[in-house]
């Protein structure tokens, strides 16, 4: 890109510094503390949140830090980029290609020693994830099922903090994915009685891998058009701001308690259309509005193959039209009070203590009893979690986002 990422950022977001300086500097010693003596197992370490919660955990000098993923070659560029840094992993460091819930992380969590903090970012993130009933019921399993296994194997020898990161889309859900997540909720506050558990709900992470900012970049880079939707907006955090939510929402947060950023709607809410037209400006050219899809494509086609770019780049801006997409997202529900009395940048969210546990088995029996029989609908697994999550207000339309440029 012509501008840097970097300042890319600081010019949508508005600030230079990070949003949670201020409560870093408050609570370093505190923090400090809690990471030097422990042994940390991170799941989902190679993506863009995981990946961003590891470079800011070693500046807390972990005793022991172990990373787990099933992307091999993400988690290959984790290690290069820490080796390659200013702060070096402990000497009992390693990683393993592997992912939650799969016999071999049962068996690699079997053959490990106790762990004092166990963070988890393994998820399926995107709302297209409902598109087909598979991939649906892998988002079920990854989001949900193999959690809760986890945490019924962690009885024996459970950790100190266990925090496993949620999403503002848990709140009012009106797709799977959130409905997702805010079930993984209900699985974290169930097992809270004998596992302290803690998690976070955020807003985006801008130009993370696979959003739609990221996107921006490969379309640039591919010469192709940029699309976004008019009428969705977000809150945005950088990636280093993600890592530092995780790291206080982990080791200081208590039990049952949910970490949320303080960011004002007036201010901090971004359009994508608008998102888009600051990236082309980042690039040197001003966003062409065509009026359709296929003029977007004709006029990228136009452009062939210049030395230097042109001065209009191709977009189509439209108003979403696919299922389970919500026009502005929120950290919390009605219902629930925050204190934002504890933290300078963040509110804490203390959920009571959870007395369903009988409903929420039998509906996870029924989800993993689907997916042991081999056969599934959406709908059965809608109903099932609708079942966890009774706040879920699905609109399901005919288009999906795969359907889309």
């Amino acid at each position: 890109m012509t501008l840097p990422v970097a300042e890319l950022l600081a010019r949508l977001l508005g600030r230079r510094h990070s949003l949670l300086q201020a409560d870093l500097e408050r609570h370093q010693t505190a923090l400090t503390e809690q990471v030097q003596q422990s042994r940390i197992l991170v799941i989902g370490a190679a993506g863009s949140i995981g990946s961003a919660f590891v470079e800011q955990l070693l500046r807390f000098h972990p005793a022991t830090l172990h990373l787990v993923d099933p992307s091999e070659n993400n988690l290959v560029e984790v290690v290069r980029t820490l080796r390659s840094g200013d702060t070096l992993p402990p000497d009992d460091f390693a990683t393993y290609a592997i992912g939650m819930g799969s016999a071999e992380f049962r068996a690699f969590l079997a053959a490990s020693q106790p762990y004092q903090a166990i963070v988890n970012f393994a998820a399926l993130k995107h709302v297209r994830s409902e598109r087909d009933p598979y991939t649906l019921m892998r988002l079920i399993d990854t989001n949900m099922l193999a959690l809760d296994e986890l945490l019924h194997d962690l009885q024996r020898t459970p950790p100190r903090h266990f925090f496993s990161v949620s999403s503002d889309k848990a709140v009012a859900p009106e797709n799977a994915m959130g409905a997702s997540k805010a079930a993984m909720e209900t699985i974290l506050w169930s097992h809270a009685p004998t596992i302290p558990v803690s998690s976070a709900r955020f807003a985006n992470i801008a130009f993370s891998d696979g959003s739609l900012l990221h996107g921006f970049i490969r379309r640039w880079e591919k010469r192709q058009p940029l699309a976004a939707p008019t009428d969705v907006r977000r809150y945005f955090l950088t990636p280093q701001e993600g890592g530092e939510l995780c790291l206080l929402a982990c080791f200081l947060a208590n039990n049952r308690e949910v970490v949320i950023p303080r960011l004002q709607p007036e201010s901090d809410l971004h359009s994508f259309a608008d998102i888009a037209r600051l990236f082309l400006q980042a690039q040197g050219v001003e966003a062409c509005a065509c009026a359709s899809e296929e003029e977007a494509r004709a006029m990228a086609r136009a452009m062939g193959q210049p030395t230097t770019p042109p001065d209009k780049w191709p977009c189509y801006f439209a108003p979403s039209d696919t299922s389970g997409e919500k026009m502005v997202e929120t950290f919390a529900a009605s219902d629930e009070i925050v204190d934002f009395e504890r933290y300078a940048a963040l509110g804490v969210i203390g959920k009571a203590p959870f007395n369903a546990q009988s409903a929420l088995a039998s509906a996870l029996d029924g989800l993993r009893t689907l997916r042991q029989g081999g056969r599934w609908q959406s709908a059965e697994i809608m109903a099932l979690l609708q079942q966890i999550v009774p706040s879920l207000h699905h609109s399901r339309r005919e288009k999906n986002l795969d359907q889309k440029m």
